[in-house]
């Protein structure tokens, strides 16, 4: 695996726990941001994810 395609590979992964750590932030009582702001925050990261993952299978597959 080249460099690159691990370098998206290792972002794609931390993009996924960022989105699995504001996921259960919303979980928590009490917690500012509000609501609603953790959830796009989640998706958003968890979109992103995805999308690094699919290029980094992408590039991986050219190697």
């Amino acid at each position: 695996m080249s460099g690159a395609a691990a370098g998206i590979f290792a972002l794609s992964v931390v993009l996924f726990l960022g989105g699995i750590h504001f996921f259960l932030s919303i979980k928590k009582p009490g917690v500012y941001p509000p609501k609603y702001v953790l959830k796009k925050r989640a998706a958003a990261l968890a979109a992103g994810g995805v999308l690094l993952f699919l290029l980094g299978m992408i590039v991986g597959s050219f190697q």
